[in-house]
């Protein structure tokens, strides 16, 4: 078996795309079609469990649909600590991917062929575990491309996002057009208007599946190719290889203090990105409904699916990612350290909701025979522009996480500590659940400010403490 060494050596001479490796390519396509499953189905979830029966949803309160999004989104994000280290001991990341991927697959099966609380529990369930080997094997993959010190890497895993978010913008519009315009029932109100009468949510599902389908086709497909034997054989057969070829006659088994000091970091810097992710992913529960309720999302004669905003998000992604790749190459970019590009995402998440506050103080309503009537809806320009600095703030985070981790954790343990970092979202999303889940009873406003001013008091800790974690990372930024 060839060292790690040698086989990167032999990816540098398939020549590269834009100055990095074309296997980064195969990954950012593969990754791009798991994330088009992932985010046609998250945009019609919430829609999905909480309308009518008679319009092919599935009738659950409000409160109870937050809290199963915010455990799904959560699990989500815990297995793959499990993925990721059946993968660096039994499986390898390849291996992982493709089971990952075919059990995600069947998942959203699930969903378009049992229209019921049966079939959404199957469906989830099977969606959580192929994640958990897919989700960590796949971004340790995009560091592995890298030789230990490569400069690249941090503008790699910009454009490795810059794949998840363009899966992420197709998703909602194609979606969006199956289920309110092509599988949809229409009629006509009291006033003679055009409505929805049932919507082709089962429909979305089936798109997610075949998105899963094809990006797994790719992907097996490929990999031979373009990464040759990187992620084909579990972390510590890597290991042992590495050791060898160092003419050592031990695997090293027990972590030094500079291991031990990088590690530590994942873990700090984990437990401050809970706080963000869990303000971030209200854009798929309280942001959804609210946008549904309060938000005026007509423009001239055409009124925009609520499932359409959430392309807002990572069609930013796909317009800013490369401006981000470039930054943090730049002389500016490359002096800053990985905790103060995180405490300004932090501080540019809590900006964002500010502007949601603002939008709830547009906002007029009333009560008719104990229902609320929308009397004025918020300007749609809130909406967007919170989703403009919620972007900014994710560039600083979630891509830069994704590349410290490779960096920081030992080989061995690349995988399962990608795992780590990702608990982060799990333990977030579970959070940001009772969070929406507590919206009508709060108010959205106290919700908003809360998170806001929340989450801008994290990110100045963060900065002030940014110089010992940059100590304990021992050179890397």
């Amino acid at each position: 078996m060839s060292s790690q060494r040698d086989v990167i050596a032999e990816i540098e001479k398939q020549g590269t795309i834009f100055g990095h490796p074309k296997g980064l390519y195969l990954l950012f396509f593969t990754e791009m079609w798991e994330r088009f499953s992932y985010y046609g189905m998250r945009a019609i979830l919430m829609l999905y469990m909480t309308k009518l029966y008679m319009e092919n949803g599935l009738e659950i309160s409000k409160g109870s649909a937050s809290l199963i999004y915010g455990f799904f989104t959560g699990f989500v994000y815990f297995t793959p600590i499990i993925g990721g280290w059946l993968a660096d001991k039994y499986l390898g990341q390849r291996k992982a991917i493709t089971i990952g991927g075919i059990t995600m697959f069947l998942g959203q099966l699930a969903l378009f062929a049992l229209n019921s609380h049966v079939g959404l529990a199957i469906g989830l369930l099977l969606l959580i575990i192929g994640n958990g080997f897919f989700k960590p094997n796949i971004s340790t993959l995009v560091g592995r491309l890298y030789r230990q010190g490569d400069a690249r890497r941090d503008s790699a895993f910009s454009i490795f996002y810059m794949g998840i978010n363009l899966g992420a913008l197709l998703a909602p519009i194609v979606v969006a057009v199956l289920c309110n315009d092509w599988f949809a029932v229409k009629g006509v109100d009291e006033d003679g208007k055009e409505m929805i009468m049932s919507f082709g949510y089962k429909y979305g599902f089936l798109a997610a599946a075949i998105g899963m389908l094809i990006g797994q086709v790719i992907f097996n497909s490929l990999a031979k190719k373009y990464l040759l034997e990187i992620g084909e054989k579990p972390a510590k057969a890597n290991v042992s290889s590495e050791v060898i070829d160092s003419n050592t006659n031990v695997a090293p088994t027990v972590l030094t203090k500079e291991e031990k000091q990088r590690m530590s970091v994942i873990f700090i810097l984990t437990a401050f990105i809970i706080f963000f992710w869990a303000g971030f992913e209200q854009a798929g529960s309280s942001m959804t409904l609210y946008t549904d309720a309060y938000i005026n999302r007509t423009i001239g004669s055409w009124t925009i699916s609520t499932e359409l905003f959430q392309s807002v998000n990572p069609a930013f992604i796909v317009i800013l990612a490369p401006v981000f790749a470039w930054f943090w190459n730049s002389k500016t970019g490359s002096r800053m350290s990985t905790p103060v590009k995180m405490s300004l995402g932090m501080i540019l998440l809590g900006i964002g909701f500010i502007f949601m506050l603002m939008a709830t103080g547009e906002v007029q309503t009333e009560m008719v025979n104990g229902k609320e009537n929308v009397i004025q809806k918020a300007g749609l320009w809130y909406l967007i522009i919170t989703y403009f600095f919620h972007t900014i703030g994710e560039l600083c985070i979630s891509p830069v996480g994704l590349s410290v981790v490779t960096k920081l954790a030992p080989v061995k343990l690349a995988s399962m500590l990608m795992g780590v970092w990702m608990l982060s979202t799990f333990v977030a999303n579970i959070l940001g659940g009772f969070i929406a889940a507590y919206v009508e009873k709060l108010g959205a406003a106290t919700i908003f400010s809360s998170i806001g001013l929340f989450v801008i008091l994290l990110g100045v800790i963060m900065l002030l403490v940014s110089r010992k974690l940059s100590k304990m990372m021992h050179g890397v930024k």
